[in-house]
């Protein structure tokens, strides 16, 4: 019953800036690591940034800088914003969680169907 919905992607000019959210909902105990991943076309799914529970992050090398990851954990929602945008940026921006659900032992990873993000004049 755990979902993801993602927000925020669009067309944005080379050096702008996005702002992307992914939401969390249902029966869900606690939530673990929440992350971002992409996908481009003919491309595999790539990391892009994960953050722990507790605040820690880490990001892909070609982010470094440019992009922040943050949570609200009372919202359950986790934040990517994404400056100094590149074409190489687009992709589909996936939104990844591991959660506990009420009636689980342990954690399962759960993924939005993604926001299409397109850097381009």
């Amino acid at each position: 019953q755990v979902q993801l919905v993602e927000s925020g992607g669009g067309l944005v000019q080379p050096g702008g800036s996005l702002r992307l959210s992914c939401a969390a909902s249902g029966s869900i105990f606690s939530i673990n690591g929440m992350g971002w991943y992409r996908q481009a076309p003919g491309k595999e799914r790539e990391l892009v940034a994960v953050i722990t529970s507790g605040g820690s992050t880490d990001y892909a090398d070609s982010v470094k800088g440019r992009f922040t990851i943050s949570r609200d954990n009372a919202k359950k929602m986790v934040y990517l914003q994404m400056n100094s945008l590149k074409p190489e940026d687009t992709a589909v921006y996936h939104c990844n969680a591991q959660i506990k659900l009420i009636d689980w032992a342990g954690y399962m990873d759960y993924w939005g169907e993604g926001t299409l993000v397109t850097v381009s004049s």
